[in-house]
């Protein structure tokens, strides 16, 4: 976060003034954007450009200058559409990421395992979904190990790369806690209402927001609890590919970037 230190000759103010650093360090910060239009990438601003960069944490690829674009997709519950979402993937040969939660993790072990098996990165968003800006330090980091610990078991894969924050709210502080644990935050780019399993619209208006938002280096959040996103998802990944998109995967970003490398986990 953007900080102005101001010298102060007194000691009360000197103290003052680290309260105040203290206090902008774990304001809640509620993830939004200008959206895309004609294939532009879109604006967090400034602040949250300076502070994401400050952590490693990333919602599009803005250096990209080839029609390069990431999918991925929040799992807090399955609805009945992950299987199809996963047929469609592997019939277009498309990588995906899935943000999982304790609760998907428990419930869905064999969709979790095929993520895996299917080439698909596996996420943490956290065990019980709470907001992150809010809890102890100790709370913060057993709500992350607690989901990393189940796939572990569950899958035998060493440790989770990717951390998509719950409800989109985050903190310096909950930034700094996450890449301390060994966490890199994923936010997004591209995104619209898909979450109300009772308002959903039809899978054109899922395709035409995904078209009309994609841009170069747009980074996908897609709910799968979403009948729409199910029955728009090949129509829109095959009609990008013609227009020229290519679908990579996070992993690839990070080696493109050389922040971290996501193999050494």
């Amino acid at each position: 976060m953007l900080r102005m230190f101001i010298a102060f000759s007194t000691c009360c103010a000197l103290l003052l003034s680290s309260a105040t650093v203290y206090a902008a360090s774990t304001t809640p910060i509620h993830w939004g954007f200008v959206r895309s239009k004609n294939e532009v990438a879109p604006e967090a601003g400034k602040h949250a450009d300076a502070l994401l960069e400050k952590y490693n944490a990333f919602y599009k690829d803005a250096d990209a200058t080839e029609k390069t674009v990431y999918l991925t997709f929040d799992n807090g519950y399955e609805n009945g559409y992950t299987a199809k979402i996963l047929d469609v993937l592997k019939k277009t040969e498309t990588p995906g990421a899935f943000f999982i939660t304790g609760h998907y993790l428990k419930d869905q072990p064999e969709l979790v395992n095929r993520m895996v098996d299917e080439g698909h990165i596996v996420g943490n968003h956290s065990w019980s979904h709470p907001d992150m800006t809010t809890v102890s330090r100790e709370k913060f980091a057993q709500e992350l190990s607690k989901v990393s610990d189940g796939f572990k078991e569950l899958t035998g894969q060493d440790g989770m790369t990717y951390l998509r924050p719950p409800r989109g709210i985050f903190s310096e502080r909950s930034l700094e806690w996450s890449q301390e644990l060994g966490y890199v935050n994923v936010f997004w780019s591209l995104a619209f209402v898909d979450w109300k399993i009772d308002q959903q619209r039809g899978g054109d208006y899922a395709y035409n927001e995904i078209m009309k938002q994609a841009h170069p280096g747009a980074v996908f959040l897609l709910h799968t609890v979403s009948k729409d996103n199910a029955d728009a998802l090949e129509r829109a990944i095959n009609d990008l590919k013609a227009r020229g998109y290519q679908f990579a995967s996070l992993d690839d970003y990070m080696l493109d970037h050389t922040m971290i490398d996501p193999l050494a986990n």
